[in-house]
């Protein structure tokens, strides 16, 4: 194999293409840049300093990454964009650096970024999270592995959401979403279990039955919430591992919760 770069291309000599990766039309690869094996770039992508795309990633028409953090913090410090492999970043997609030396914006293994999305600085996305057209995440948001984000929805800064959430389109999520959610609403409302994304990814129907046992006891109305949450922190030994990371999910938030809808 070989690297193939269109003649139109802009390519520094400085960047470390692996064998197979093709480089379309008008793209333009600055020095600090690294990409992998397979991954292809189609016409007119732009990817700045200090980035690195791992192998067989597929990147389309018009995406820019590395662009520095649209943040007052940021103060010309080197900062990075690390992406893994096999992820389909669509058209319009942009991705920034991170604000503080030395920090990454972090995208996954296996994900799909559909047309349009932002992802702002230290923003840190798991593996196989899906992101459909305009969605916006800002600054220093956490998303978890096989999360899924209806088109157009909103995510403010240093928000948390778990694995295997899924949030609806055109919503703002201002607090952290906890595992296993959907989401949606006005002010936004955890709404119930993701249970088809869970029964498609193998988990069993008793676990996904004492997941939901577990939502529903926690936000009884026959409980003051902090006091609920008290003693199933109290009790978290005794519960099964998904149940386990509920709780430490919600023991490490620092913007709230989002609660459960009506």
């Amino acid at each position: 194999m070989s690297v193939n770069i269109h003649p139109s291309a802009i390519v520094s000599p400085k960047a470390e293409l692996a064998d197979g990766v093709t480089i379309g039309p008008f793209c333009v690869v600055e020095d600090e840049v690294t990409i992998g094996s397979g991954t292809l770039l189609r016409a007119f992508v732009s990817i700045r300093n200090y980035v690195s795309i791992g192998e067989n990633c597929e990147i389309c028409e018009y995406t820019a990454i590395g662009g520095n953090p649209q943040d007052h913090a940021y103060k010309g410090e080197v900062s990075y964009v690390q992406i893994g492999n096999n992820n389909l970043i669509r058209e319009n997609v942009t991705i920034n650096r991170a604000t503080g030396e030395g920090n990454a914006t972090i995208v996954g293994n296996d994900c799909f970024i559909m047309d349009g999305v932002h992802l702002a600085h230290n923003t840190r996305l798991g593996n196989h999270v899906t992101i459909a057209n305009k969605v916006g995440l800002s600054g220093f948001v956490e998303v978890g592995s096989h999360t899924v984000f209806g088109g157009m929805a909103g995510v403010h800064q240093f928000v948390r959401i778990g694995d295997y959430c899924m949030i609806g389109g055109l919503f703002r999520v201002v607090k952290d979403v906890p595992h296993y959610t959907l989401a949606s609403g006005d002010p936004l409302r955890l709404t119930g279990l993701n249970r088809v994304g869970l029964e498609r990814a193998g988990f069993t129907e008793e676990t996904r039955r004492t997941i939901t046992k577990f939502y529903r006891e926690l936000y009884s109305k026959d409980k003051v919430f902090t006091q609920a949450l008290k003693e199933v922190i109290s009790r978290k030994a005794e519960y099964i591992p998904e149940i386990q990371n509920i709780i430490e999910f919600y023991e490490g938030t620092k913007r709230g919760v989002t609660f459960w809808g009506i």
